[in-house]
């Protein structure tokens, strides 16, 4: 997916997702939860502490 088809499902600019991906700016935990349930995912392999 790309940042601008992913910034467009969670209403948002796509260089905010930028500065997510770069760690500029850290999202909040309501969006983290948005993103994994977009990408249908886990938090915790978001955030590295799965491998699945």
């Amino acid at each position: 997916m790309s940042r601008a088809e992913l910034a467009e499902k969670l209403h948002v600019s796509t260089r905010l997702i930028s500065y997510w991906e770069t760690g500029k700016r850290e999202c909040s935990f309501d969006m983290l939860i948005a993103i994994a349930d977009i990408l249908d995912t886990t938090v915790d392999f978001l955030l590295g502490r799965t491998d699945y």
